[in-house]
């Protein structure tokens, strides 16, 4: 396999997860039936450009099906999240209903739906059908397509060029990156503004965060990769900034290459802060399968203590994390009960490859679990306060990522 930026041959594994379903692949009761298509879950880092990213195995549209379960608006928190960046980024790009606004993979018009009610004229792109036809039904225009060349270079000959074009999370989604970048380029006006948020390869490394390796994510990003893919490109990232999300993201702004704008010294600085943790040391990649197999070990050995002392353990919130978890674990339902979700997609479904039962968050309160295991640990918080009722019975939430960690 060659490198998906710069085409050097891989031979450095950073993390090798065995084989899986695809984490979003939820099962209907029929579908058990049958038999479960897994593929291998492996991850190279190139030692070229430093881009770490997944063994090639299938292609984009057998991940991202008319049906996909994920709806970005289930999450209060990342409501509140894309609230707080359209209030702030309209305020510093001065956009108004004289500007243009794409984001790359829309979704479930979460995030476009304030520019709708602030008057700024937006469009998504989003392929898959099921969270489309959810953006429309509230408002947010859609075009159901993969974004790349192709896409931007038909929206840019209709005079659809933005000021403004967003993607949160859908960077590391993509398997050919250089072709989306491009897409990139050509969709943005001159003078406008690309964001990008994308969970911080830095941080997954340091916080053991190997459950949110998947399928669907090809690529696994820095800052340090991104501004290399970026420059091929013809633009420049010339700020960003570190946030919390997704247990530690980074959001670039970038612009054409001969945007007058300035770098900022931010950009340096991380620069030399990614060089420093060892992102261009291959004995950083080389040393993270063993910090993996310990959080899955240790987490492993905790249920069939459980289980042993007859506790009864039950999960909440069907992630794509959590799937990466129990696959690579080999847990099934004999240790996990049942897994609640509030998302009504992935209800009284099955989880992929374990086939543990999805069902709606009342079941708490109707089972009574001695403990709640928390998948996406990165809205443990969120989680808690919603289900405070789980206290009440004597029960405790429990984590396993970064480490294991009885919460309350």
């Amino acid at each position: 396999m060659k490198c998906r930026h710069c085409h050097t041959e891989l031979e450095n594994v950073f993390l090798d997860l065995g084989h899986a379903p695809p984490s979003n692949a939820y099962l209907s009761k029929e579908a058990l039936q049958a038999p479960e298509t897994t593929f291998p879950l492996k991850l190279y880092v190139c030692d070229h450009c430093w881009l770490v990213q997944t063994e090639d195995y299938t292609e984009a549209d057998r991940l991202f099906s008319g049906d996909y379960a994920y709806f970005s608006s289930t999450s209060q928190s990342w409501l509140q999240h894309a609230a707080r960046y359209v209030e702030e980024i309209t305020k510093r790009l001065g956009l108004s209903k004289d500007s243009f606004v794409i984001e790359v993979a829309s979704n479930d018009g979460y995030l476009l739906k304030n520019f709708v009610s602030a008057g700024i004229p937006c469009l998504g792109v989003e392929p898959t059908d099921s969270t489309a036809d959810a953006s429309e039904k509230i408002g947010v225009p859609v075009l159901r397509e993969f974004f790349g060349v192709a896409t931007a270079t038909a929206l840019a000959d209709c005079g659809k060029r933005a000021d403004l074009i967003c993607g949160n999370n859908v960077y590391a989604h993509v398997p050919d990156i250089n072709d989306f970048t491009q897409g990139l380029r050509i969709a943005l006006k001159e003078g406008g503004t690309i964001n990008l948020e994308f969970p911080h390869l830095m941080r997954l490394i340091e916080q053991n965060q190997f459950d949110t390796v998947y399928h669907e994510h090809f690529s696994y990003l820095s800052l340090t990769s991104v501004s290399r893919i970026f420059a091929q490109a013809g633009l420049r990232v010339f700020d960003v900034e570190e946030l919390p999300t997704h247990g530690g993201s980074l959001r670039i702004h970038g612009c054409h290459n001969s945007d007058p704008m300035a770098t900022k010294p931010v950009v340096l600085a991380m620069f030399e802060r990614e060089k420093t943790f060892g992102l261009q040391d291959l004995s950083v990649y080389q040393r993270f399968q063993q910090k993996a197999d310990k959080v899955k070990n240790d987490f492993l050995a905790f249920l069939i203590e459980q289980k042993r002392a007859g506790k009864s353990v039950a999960a909440y919130g069907a992630a794509a994390k959590g799937n990466t978890l129990m696959n690579y674990a080999g847990i099934k339902h004999d240790l996990i009960d049942f897994i609640c979700d509030a998302a009504p997609s992935k209800q009284d479904k099955f989880m992929p490859g374990s086939h543990i039962p999805i069902l709606p968050p009342t079941e708490l309160a109707k089972r009574k679990p001695d403990l709640v295991i928390i998948l996406p640990w990165n809205i443990a918080d969120e989680v808690i306060q919603q289900q405070q009722q789980v206290l009440s019975w004597g029960g405790k939430f429990v984590i396993a990522v970064p480490e294991l960690k009885v919460l309350a």
